[in-house]
């Protein structure tokens, strides 16, 4: 019970201070995300996040809260996802609330005016820097960079819809896979795992039973 309790307490604290420390939206929150759940604590892996993120654009809200529920529902189960997710929004409310209730016409104070623009200029290096990160990690052959500069021309040139290139990259990708046989061979690829996991769990059973006799 302490371990889970420290568990989700350690759960709260970071999520926390990416939400505090990040400015900038869900994808310029890949970088401290990366530092802090993948090369710091370990909890998740590159992969594990990116899978994420993509999810996150997929689905209503917003990209770092799915991203906090994720790693909390593995960490610590339904719970964990709940900590992990107030942990994150906690910030944003408290500071909007400071906001709201103490300071009228805020954005027409001349030096908060001065220090947005300021943060305007960082976020837009942190977003360039996060996405070429992704787009390096994301992009791993030729089918790849083919789907990103057709959604790209597709976004900016002919102003289609995210949700329509979500869409269409999603069963392109599914298509491709059935074509190329990535599925089937993912599938027995797990059945062979759970065949051998099964299999060494027998032979530890066995053991103990012989130990016993």
């Amino acid at each position: 019970m302490k371990e889970k309790l420290l568990n989700l307490y350690q759960l709260f604290c970071v999520m926390f201070k990416v939400g505090l420390c990040t400015f900038g939206g869900g994808i310029a929150m890949l970088p401290i995300l990366e530092a802090e759940l993948v090369e710091k604590r370990g909890w998740v892996t590159s992969e594990e996040l990116l899978d994420w993120f993509a999810i996150g654009q997929s689905t209503p809200g917003i990209i770092a809260v799915n991203v906090a529920t994720f790693t909390g529902c593995k960490r610590a189960g339904a719970l964990g996802g709940c900590v992990s997710t107030f942990g994150m929004v906690l910030p944003s409310l408290i500071i909007i609330t400071v906001i709201a209730l103490f300071i009228n016409n805020f954005a027409d104070i001349p030096w908060v005016g001065r220090a947005l623009k300021g943060i305007n200029i960082a976020v837009a290096a942190i977003l360039t820097a996060a996405v070429y990160r992704f787009s390096k990690k994301s992009v791993k052959n030729l089918f790849g960079l083919i789907l990103l500069l057709v959604s790209f021309f597709l976004i900016f040139i002919f102003n289609a819809g995210t949700v329509w290139i979500i869409a269409g990259s999603l069963i392109t990708g599914v298509v491709l896979a059935l074509l190329r046989g990535d599925l089937k061979e993912k599938n027995a690829a797990d059945k062979k795992s759970e065949a051998l996991n099964q299999g060494t769990a027998g032979e530890a059973e066995g053991s103990e039973e012989g130990k016993n006799d």
